[in-house]
């Protein structure tokens, strides 16, 4: 096993303002890899210069991260080893004054590396993973994002252990290598930054297609899987083809090499990486067939699948400077991913999903003690800053710009980005620029969204004038303080406005006041500072303003509306997601209420009206029933949490919306029961976003009749669970069981189990089910399950789907009264965090919202962090989250 923890001194932070140019580059690398399962021999041969920009004379400092050298030549001089490298250094005190060739061999141990970043071994395949830094445990090198060069990589293996020898850029050449042995040549004519280097050997099965680019180039291109596995392959190589024909339409960013190959592997600490021509995926985002993969898991698959792709202009072509702006690439393309996804499938639900998301993950991150900015000022582990701040928030963002300067001077813009910084490690600051050239217009202020931290709240009142049939919106924002932000400066935002009169038709705007065309046009009315007054005319009845439409800015929004008033909105909004965001905020509003009343020993409330609104959305489904399976989504426990904010109590929280959920199935269950009987269909499976639409909306009126409606709910679900014929409709079935603690549910989960028990992905699934159930000896359950053949510590895919899956999917259980959830989590993570540090970091991070329980839950989970804390020997990874946590 790698060493975890060979830095027990714990670093300082690294600081943005600290930030100089490296003293050296490296134009081109020449890398030798001798694949072998316990002693792999690389030889890195690097031609470098010094940096005019750099200190003139300056020693060159080169990192490593827990190797063993065994050679070091510099201009065909041997240096002796003792005197310059350490594990985790190399050291020249009086390099050449001009260009000179380092060639340092070093010798690596694939099979003993659990931390999976590197060069490792993943079901008897040899993987690398070098973002962000893992190439230095591969050779000493300036592993930094803005040192870019030209890579050949030759690959030699046994060619019975590895017959596939793939790496960046185009083959160039292969052939034998002695007795038994064979070696390639990949050649990657882009210079490119080490955390993009890839290189993967093993016996894998592949499927290929071609792709004919824009300009009539011809691209080879290739998914290789685990053998026996490439029939699971083709779903994902239809989303490649369709992200490359995208990003050429959209964008006109046509590929740049002659061969795109994409490599799933069983062992990932993330989803999958982008690295040059060579894309290395978790396999969960690859592999789909009807019989194991559920909608959601296609969906997932074309947008990871067009993310990885779309970075080969946005994060590989232009790459970020530094690690500061990790944003640049990820926010950037997080957006790209997502809106290619929205033309794929409904609009409406990929906006809804991607705010869900957000909201989940991202909203709690700013509200607690790990919020950070969306490029932070500082850090102490990098790992520890792949967030939904820098992803999910760091999309919204460029959302938002796009918003406020228009569709035109956006494209314009990206246009201007792809011409000035192709080749380039780029700034939050440069990429600003080119939008500000494009449209015109200064944007500083616009900047602050990088730099401050937390969710501005937009208050919203609206008064209206019979006599002068007018009516006045006032907008003010407000963000709250976050760790090392006392205070905040307003932010300019985007806020899409519509007037819906009480017969529900849309009122035209129009202003008194002098505004833009393109408000005027458009409905985006820009807050500029931190409130604005917008006086509407010619109104002839009061209406209720529809506002933030489409989630224009990544704020929280709080506005005075009666329950009427929602149920308006519900039922005639002309936006689709406010009509998607009044049921949920009406659903908030009686959980929250009923909250209150349960913890005052009341009974909780319920509404007639909601829950009839909500049958209408349901069965005025035909158009876009994937919308209408969003409207049957009640809002999560942890969002009522987040919307309580202080003092929270996840009893009192899950009683609440249980009694609501239980409610509305029994008011509604003949009504849901219709809608399910209409949305029956024998037709062959396709993941077609309709077909998914239709099953989405069926499960959700499973779901919703059997929690009202438990015995005859039960029935129902067994009978769908035993006829299912794909995995959606098998899980939206067994999931429906899962809450209903009667026999029936353990017999499904054991003949589950004895259906599938050989396939990984799909024993995730089964994990994270019974994680989440939340009844009081889930805790136990799990730590049963932690027993089992089919759970690894050390495979990621089976922590996050049980250790993770009850962590941030459990709340009642997590957040135990006794304190015996906060426990667990925070023993596993120590335990993990030996064999791999990410991954114990990940888990370590459902506390984020800790500090917003009460006061007794308040202790439990301190106590539990402080006893992380105050274990000798932490990973850096580990340390940084619990020291955060804890600030």
């Amino acid at each position: 096993m790698s060493s975890a923890h060979s830095d027990s001194v714990a670093p300082g932070p690294i600081r943005l303002a600290d930030y100089r140019p490296t003293d050296y580059l490296i134009d081109t690398v020449d890398l030798d890899v001798r694949l072998d399962e316990t002693a792999t021999r690389v030889v890195a041969r690097l031609r470098l210069r010094p940096n005019p920009l750099g200190r003139a004379g300056a020693p060159l400092m080169l990192d490593g991260g827990d190797l063993k050298p065994l050679r070091i030549v510099l201009d065909n001089q041997p240096l002796d080893l003792a005197k310059v490298a350490t594990p985790n250094s190399l050291r020249i005190a009086d390099p050449p004054r001009s260009a000179f060739t380092l060639e340092v061999e070093t010798e690596l141990n694939p099979s003993a590396n659990t931390r999976l970043e590197g060069l490792y071994r993943s079901n008897n395949a040899y993987c690398t993973q070098c973002e962000a830094e893992g190439f230095r445990r591969i050779t000493y090198y300036l592993d930094r994002p803005d040192v870019m060069a030209v890579f050949t990589t030759r690959i030699e293996a046994a060619r019975d252990e590895a017959p596939v020898l793939l790496s960046n850029g185009n083959p160039v050449e292969s052939g034998e290598a002695g007795p038994g042995r064979h070696y390639a040549i990949w050649h990657d004519p882009f210079p490119k930054p080490c955390y993009l280097f890839a290189l993967v050997g093993g016996d894998l099965g592949s499927i290929h297609d071609t792709f004919a680019t824009a300009s009539g180039r011809k691209v080879e291109l290739g998914v290789y899987v685990e053998k026996g596995k490439e029939h699971r392959a083709h779903y994902a190589m239809e989303s490649l083809i369709h992200a490359m024909r995208w990003d050429e339409f959209v964008y006109g960013r046509e590929y740049d090499l002659d061969v795109f190959n994409i490599v799933a592997v069983s062992d990932f600490t993330m989803g999958a990486m982008e690295n040059k021509g060579l894309n290395i995926f978790n396999d969960k985002y690859i592999l789909a067939i009807a019989e194991t993969a559920t909608d959601a898991d296609y969906a997932h698959i074309e947008s990871v699948v067009a993310h990885e792709y779309f970075h080969n202009w946005t994060g590989n072509r232009i790459t970020c400077r530094d690690w500061f702006q990790l944003c640049l690439k990820e926010g950037l393309t997080v957006y790209r991913d997502q809106e290619f996804s929205g033309d794929q499938r409904s609009r409406s639900v990929q906006r809804i999903s991607d705010v869900r998301a957000l909201r989940a993950a991202q909203f709690p991150e700013d509200a607690g003690p790990l919020a950070h900015n969306v490029r932070p000022d500082s850090y102490r582990e990098i790992n520890n800053f792949y967030t939904a701040t820098v992803y999910e928030k760091g999309a919204e963002i460029v959302r938002m710009l796009r918003a406020l300067i228009g569709h035109d001077a956006y494209h314009a813009g990206m246009a201007l980005y792809f011409e000035r910084f192709d080749g380039k490690a780029a700034t939050i600051e440069d990429f600003l620029s080119c939008f500000a050239e494009a449209s015109g217009r200064d944007l500083a202020d616009f900047a602050q969204w990088y730099a401050q931290a937390g969710t501005p709240r937009l208050r919203v009142t609206g008064a209206y004038d019979a006599q002068a049939q007018t009516y006045t919106l006032k907008l003010k924002q407000a963000t709250g303080p976050t760790p090392g932000q006392p205070t905040k400066k307003p932010l300019p935002m985007p806020i899409r406005i519509g007037l819906v009169g009480r017969d529900g038709a849309e009122i035209a705007l129009a202003q008194e006041q002098p505004w833009s065309r393109r408000e005027e046009q458009f409905g985006v009315f820009e807050l500029a500072g931190a409130e604005r007054t917008i006086v509407f005319k010619n109104v002839p009845t009061p209406p209720v303003a529809s506002v933030n439409r489409r989630f224009s800015a990544a704020v929280i929004v709080e506005q005075d509306l009666s329950d009427d008033d929602l149920l308006l909105l519900m039922a005639h909004d002309s936006d689709p997601f406010n009509k998607w965001q009044a049921a949920q905020s009406l659903a908030t509003r009686l959980m929250v209420r009923s909250t209150a009343a349960i913890r005052a020993g009341d009974m909780p409330v319920f509404s007639d009206d909601f829950a009839d609104a909500l049958a209408a959305a349901l069965e005025n489904h035909q158009a876009d029933p994937a919308f209408a399976a969003q409207m049957a989504a009640l809002p999560t426990e942890n969002d009522l949490a987040r919307d309580i904010g202080d003092n929270v109590d996840p009893e009192a929280i899950f009683l609440a919306r249980k009694a609501l959920r239980d409610g509305i199935g029994r008011r509604l269950s003949q009504r849901l029961l219709a809608v399910y009987d209409q949305l029956q269909s024998d037709a062959a499976y396709s993941p077609d976003a309709a077909s998914a639409g239709r099953r989405a909306l069926r499960n959700a009126c499973l779901d919703l009749f059997a929690a009202g409606n438990h015995a005859e709910g039960a029935e129902i679900a067994l009978t769908q669970f035993q006829r299912a014929a794909n995995m959606t409709d098998k899980m939206g079935a067994l999931s429906a069981l899962s809450r209903l603690p009667t026999p029936t549910r353990e017999k499904a989960l054991e003949f589950f189990y004895r259906a599938h028990c050989d396939e990984p992905l799909i024993i995730d699934k089964w994990f994270s089910l019974q994680a989440t159930i939340p009844e009081p000896d889930t805790l136990a359950r799990v730590k049963r399950l932690t027993r089992i053949h089919a759970f690894n510590i050390a495979t990621p895919n089976r922590v996050y789907a049980l250790i993770g899956a009850f962590a941030n999917g459990n709340p009642l259980c997590f957040n135990a009264a006794n304190g015996e959830g906060y426990l667990f989590v925070a023993d596993l993570a120590l335990e993990i965090d030996s064999v791999n540090p990410q991954v114990a970091a990940r888990l370590l991070s459902s506390f984020r919202s800790w500090r917003n329980l009460e006061v007794e839950r308040r202790g439990r989970a301190e106590q539990a962090l402080r006893k992380v804390s105050e274990t000798t020997g932490l990973s850096p990874d580990l340390r940084d989250i619990v020291q955060r946590a804890l600030a």
